[in-house]
């Protein structure tokens, strides 16, 4: 079984809460981002609300590592992945100047509060999977 059981399931819950929840709200209001930034309205708006349907799907998946988090490493391991990637490309927008930083707070809220706790569940389920389990 793996380690810090318990705390994995509660942090997938509230992973998927929060990401069903930021994907809800933004469908319903996709300009929010813009509007907080300071920026121009987005000219397609339904592509962000796209953006949001994609980290509405990734909540019920980690509702789902919640559910059996001894089989789970390999959304979490995607999801860091995108959880790591999103800010570096962020980060060439502000710098390049096509994004205000306030805009930033997407990355910080999305990703990287949760780069310790995804780290920390794949360390404990990763032996679980060279184990063969």
């Amino acid at each position: 079984m793996i380690a810090r059981r318990r705390w994995h399931r509660g942090l997938f819950i509230a992973a998927g809460a929060y990401n069903i929840g930021w994907a809800v709200y933004s469908i319903l209001d996709p300009q929010w981002l813009f509007r907080f930034a300071a920026m121009p309205l987005g000219n397609y708006p339904a592509v962000f609300a796209c953006l949001a349907m994609v980290i509405g799907l990734y909540g019920v998946l980690y509702l789902d590592v919640a559910r059996r988090p001894d089989a789970g490493w390999l959304v979490v391991a995607v999801g860091l992945t995108g959880k790591v990637l999103g800010p570096i490309g962020m980060m060439w927008l502000v710098l390049s100047g096509a994004w205000a930083p306030r805009a930033m707070v997407l990355c910080v809220t999305n990703d990287v509060v949760w780069w310790i706790p995804f780290l920390l569940y794949l360390h404990d389920a990763w032996p679980r999977f060279r184990m063969g389990s």
